[in-house]
C-alpha cells in the first residue's frame, strides 16, 4: 500500500549533497565510512520515523515518501526551496565588535566560530575585524540540491 499523508514511516535514509559528500544518514557503518562518527559523539543510528504531513522533515522529503511502499529503495531529489531554501545575503549580519564581544561575555569573536542568537539560530562567523563582525545565519545546507537515498521500513 502506497504512503499517504497521515501514515507512520519508518525509513532508512543517507542525505547527500551535490558533490556526494554524505552529511547525515540513519546508518552506522554510513556514518563510520563518512567520517561521521568521530563528530557526533554519541548519536544512536537507527531507522527514523516520521509522521507524514506533520512536517517533522523538511518539505521535499515528505512529498518524496508519498507513494512509496514499505519495502522499496529509492532516491529522493530535493532542490533547495524544498530543502533548507537558498542562500541569501539577508540571512548575514552585521555587528559592531565591541558590541558582539559583549554579548559574548568578553569573548573575542573569531572567524569560524559559531554563535547562538536569541532566537536559537546558528551562525558562523564569517569575517571579524576591530571595528565589525559578520556572522551567517544561514542554514549549512541552504542552497544545496540534496539527494537522500531511502528505504522504506515500515508503513502503518
Amino acid at each position: 500500500m502506497a504512503i499517504t499523508t497521515g501514515d507512520a514511516v519508518t525509513l532508512e535514509y543517507t542525505g547527500r549533497t551535490d558533490d556526494g559528500t554524505v552529511f547525515d544518514t540513519s546508518r552506522e557503518d554510513v556514518a563510520e565510512d563518512a567520517g561521521l562518527t568521530e563528530a557526533e559523539g554519541e548519536r544512536e543510528y537507527a531507522p527514523l520515523t516520521i509522521d507524514v504531513g506533520e512536517q517533522q522533515v523538511i518539505e521535499g522529503m515528505e512529498e518524496g515518501l508519498v507513494g512509496l511502499e514499505q519495502g522499496e529503495s529509492t532516491t529522493i531529489e530535493i532542490p533547495p526551496e524544498k530543502g533548507y531554501g537558498e542562500w541569501t545575503e539577508d540571512a548575514v549580519q552585521e555587528f559592531d565588535a565591541d558590541d558582539l564581544s559583549e554579548m559574548l561575555g568578553g569573548q573575542t569573536p573569531e572567524e569560524g566560530a559559531y554563535l547562538e542568537a536569541q532566537d536559537g539560530q546558528v551562525g558562523e562567523i564569517v569575517h571579524a575585524d576591530d571595528d565589525v563582525v559578520r556572522v551567517d545565519f544561514n542554514h549549512e545546507l541552504a542552497g544545496e540540491t540534496l539527494a537522500f537515498d531511502v528505504e522504506i521500513v515500515d508503513v502503518n
